[in-house]
């Protein structure tokens, strides 16, 4: 194992705010490194100075001599040609290597990896979507063959597929001694392909081995020990306030020494830079809708010879949390608004709910006005807002998003991706709604917000439309989903994206042979499923009796252990008695959460069968 790059005591900064504060760390061959951290918090900048692109504003960068990078950053730049094939290779200097078998040969891999993403290289590249520019720089990255590759939020615009695709190739590709680092926060993906988790947190870089599931473990035991250290530091500080601040007994005892300590202690606090927040989200789901929020029968829709919804015979009760999944341009957003009404069938029946409130997550995002500032964003012409009938400043509302007082009057178009995100989600959870259509809201949000966002969504009571090529996100807030058979049938499935994917795989394993079929052989008509119709069983009737109770009394022992948790003395108690209430509570919210999920799956099932619905 050799090292490829190695930094010592790098200092970086924006304005007085070190990205990088003294930190040391090394790519060795065969790493595959996954770079996290909040929005902001300098990922982007670190990764550049690798690249060779931007220089440290302090320290040392070691590079080993003829060591070859490859960087895709976040929004690639296309030289302009005439076609996107021609603009890659111009992007890539192909054409200025100086053996003409070695440009043939790098051309060829270039193709080869353009057909592997699925793009074509003979369009215009300004016609190019940001997938397609997405994928076409990744395929001119390992068509180079780079010891190192560089890679900025390699999945965004990216189908599930896709990132699949990539995946494969990662690790097919960058094993043994090539060595690959990428900023994600595509949970799924660090646990398919990584190593190794660096985290970049207030200046500082940390590294963690494993996956990102064997770092979340690891960190939650560093933030609780963290935590308690710092109870502990403030205790003591104030108690050596309090001492000074009495005057006559601190010059009569003449205690020099304790008085140099609290200065000490007074520089330690003040550099203390505080982990930042999470946030806080609360959602105002208005009046409740009716029983069935849509109901199609026969439901079809094509544009010219394009098929996208083909016999479409679906039930959507209030409740549900329903996830449509599918490639790029396959219909997604089409079918949502065929559910919704807001465009009409070709044949069939629609028939939407009463009483609904609707919040469009895509919609709110085209209309946002870059010219204004991000309070006037939130609330047009007034300083506060209304959330579940109680009133709360403008200020402190953009707080629970984590936007500063400062930033509330700073115009739209100076966020970045991941900051003008969370204003979407600040203004779509201001909007009185029980039914939330939510198309790709994790785009840019960090891995923090992303668990704050999910588990506002599992206290939503209304019903949820979730379209997103996030599996994990996926897992954890649906209970069923719509997939594209790619002829226009949309199959329903009870589930999230993982027991999707193991049936898919199940599938393939119990596939049958096909045999061979002479050209003038009519093709075998294909076989309609028939849906059983839905019935509770006699067992998950009694649970769904019992459910209530259950969920009532782990909320009511949980409340117990939070009240507890909050006393002035709690903890003064054992570390061992402190581990092990936080582990209860964690346990106790995570049973709580499923409770929940099981009596909505069932209350479902219930409803429809009282309906007759098959």
């Amino acid at each position: 194992m050799s090292s490829m790059i190695s930094l010592m005591n790098a200092v970086l900064a924006w304005g007085d705010l070190p990205l990088l504060d003294n930190a040391s760390f090394t790519i060795n061959s065969g790493d595959r490194i996954g770079l996290i951290g909040r929005n902001g918090i300098g990922k982007s900048s670190l990764l550049s100075v690798m690249a060779q692109r931007n220089a440290l504003d302090g320290g040392e960068m070691k590079v080993q001599d003829g060591l070859r990078i490859a960087f895709v950053e976040q929004e690639p730049v296309f030289p302009k040609a005439g076609s996107l094939k021609e603009s890659l290779i111009i992007r890539g200097k192909l054409s200025e290597l100086p053996d003409d078998a070695e440009k043939w040969s790098r051309i060829a891999k270039l193709d080869a990896y353009l057909t592997r993403f699925e793009v074509h290289g003979d369009r215009p590249a300004e016609n190019a979507s940001g997938g397609e520019k997405k994928r076409a720089a990744l395929a001119l990255a390992f068509a180079e063959e780079a010891d190192l590759l560089l890679l900025d939020e390699p999945t965004n615009h990216l189908d599930i597929n896709g990132i699949k695709r990539l995946e494969e190739l990662i690790l097919s590709e960058y094993r043994g001694q090539r060595a690959l680092m990428m900023i994600t926060h595509d949970r799924a993906f660090l646990d398919s392909t990584v190593t190794e988790i660096l985290e970049l947190d207030r200046g500082i870089l940390r590294a963690y081995p494993g996956n990102f599931s064997a770092y979340e473990s690891r960190k939650e035991e560093e933030l609780h020990a963290e935590d308690l250290f710092n109870r502990r530091f403030d205790k003591f500080w104030a108690q050596e306030e309090v001492w000074i601040r009495k005057g006559i007994e601190a010059r009569r005892t003449r205690n020099e020494g304790r008085v140099r300590r609290l200065e000490a202690l007074r520089q330690e606090r003040a550099a203390r830079r505080e982990r930042i927040g999470s946030m806080r989200i609360n959602i105002d789901a208005g009046q409740k809708s009716g029983k069935i929020v849509a109901e199609t029968e026969g439901l079809c829709k094509r544009f010219g010879e394009r098929v996208i919804v083909k016999d479409l015979n679906f039930t959507m009760m209030r409740g549900d949390r329903l996830g449509i999944i599918g490639p790029n341009g396959i219909g997604k957003s089409t079918l949502i608004k065929l559910l919704l009404g807001e465009i009409p069938p070709d044949s069939g029946k629609i028939r939407t709910g009463t009483n609904l409130q609707i919040a469009y997550f895509d919609q709110l995002r085209k209309k946002l006005d870059l010219s204004k500032t991000v309070a006037e964003t939130i609330s047009p012409g007034s300083d506060w807002v209304e959330i579940a009938g109680v009133r709360k400043h403008i200020a402190a509302y953009l707080e629970d998003f984590l936007f500063s007082p400062r930033k509330a009057k700073v115009p739209v178009q100076s966020l970045s991706g991941g900051e003008r995100n969370r204003l979407l989600l600040a203004r779509l959870f201001a909007l009185p709604a029980n039914l939330l259509v939510l198309d790709e809201p994790t785009n840019d949000l960090d891995i923090d917000s992303l668990d704050m966002l999910e588990q506002a969504l599992a206290n939503y009571p209304g019903t949820i439309i979730l379209v997103s090529h996030d599996r994990r996100f996926l897992d954890n807030v649906v209970t069923d989903m719509l997939v594209p058979d790619g002829e226009g049938h949309w199959l329903e499935f009870a589930g999230g994206y993982t027991e999707w994917d193991a049936y898919q795989a199940k599938l393939k394993e119990s596939a049958p042979t096909v045999p061979k079929t002479n050209a003038t052989d009519k093709p075998a008509p294909k076989a309609r499923v028939r849906q059983k119709r839905v019935k509770l069983t006699y067992k998950e009737a009694k649970e769904l009796e019992a459910l209530p109770a259950e969920i009532e009394s782990m909320e009511a022992e949980l409340n117990r252990l939070v009240g507890l948790m909050s006393t002035p003395d709690y903890h003064s108690r054992e570390p061992a008695q402190l581990r092990a209430d936080a582990e209860r509570c964690q346990a106790l919210q995570s049973t709580i959460e499923a409770g929940y999920a099981r009596w909505s799956e069932l209350e479902k099932k219930s409803t429809q069968a009282s309906l007759g619905v098959d």
